[in-house]
């Protein structure tokens, strides 16, 4: 039987990814579920487990970084949200990826060629991380990021500061947008379209044409019907519309 382990900081995220492994690989043994590259690190060497699904961006110590240390003893497989670090070196044989939200389609592509791969030992992969691990790490220094870290509202005749981190999620309007933080609410008059070009993807989901929630306040989703679902939130009481183009998100929930 083979073995696994997932890596991912957002537990959501995780979960999903566990939840269809076990429906479209059923005889795979997701051994542990780690936090951060580190705790990545160490249930390699606790669980030896023959695939590791890493998250790229993780805190502590990222999926590359662990990646260089765990290959040799186990077949990597990144998980991003960033199409830009899908490049042509994780398409060789040693590497795969999954972007987030993973589809059905792209991870059984991937369960085919893991079980494939099985029969051999893994590819060691210092030579391919090395150029990619001094990329990822010119990508995210904060001064290269591109994301909105804040949100400017005007309150009269000031200035409201709300830090992106903060939201619980957008929604549209008829003239304006309406942020909803921790701290309450303001209006800005910056589209929902615009700002899906602007938010970090792996933090905030398009739900609905008018909305976009951060991923790490969605306490679960229910189906309302065939072709709808209802959003509801860690530390808000409103509930959020999900239409059909969206559902897809959530369907291991």
């Amino acid at each position: 039987m083979p073995t696994a382990l997932i890596a991912d900081d957002e537990a959501l995220l995780a979960d999903q990814l566990l939840r269809k492994l076990a429906q479209l690989w059923p005889e795979l043994d997701v051994r542990a579920i780690a936090g951060n590259g580190r705790a990545a690190v160490d249930a390699v060497a606790k669980h030896k487990p023959d695939i590791a699904f890493l998250d790229i961006r993780m805190p502590v110590m990222n999926g590359i970084e662990a990646a260089r240390l765990i290959g040799g003893s186990v077949r990597i497989v990144f998980v991003t949200a960033y199409d830009e670090y899908a490049v042509d070196a994780f398409e060789r044989d040693a590497v795969d990826y999954l972007l987030k939200p993973v589809t059905d389609e792209r991870l059984l592509s991937t369960i085919a060629r893991l079980k494939e791969r099985l029969s051999r030992p893994p590819a060691e992969m210092s030579a391919l991380l090395d150029p990619l691990l001094t990329e990822l790490s010119r990508r995210l220094t904060p001064e290269s990021t591109p994301y909105l870290a804040w949100i400017r509202a005007g309150l009269g005749d000031t200035v409201r500061l709300i830090a992106v981190d903060d939201v619980l999620f957008f929604q549209a309007g008829d003239k304006y947008t309406r942020v909803v933080s921790r701290d309450g609410e303001a209006w800005i008059r910056t589209p929902i379209r615009e700002l899906v070009g602007t938010l970090d993807p792996a933090r905030f989901w398009q739900v609905h044409r008018a909305t976009l929630v951060n991923v790490r306040e969605i306490a679960g989703m229910a189906r309302t019907g065939k072709d709808s679902g209802e959003l509801a939130m860690k530390n808000h009481p409103e509930r959020l519309d999900v239409s059909r183009g969206y559902l897809h998100l959530f369907r291991q929930m």
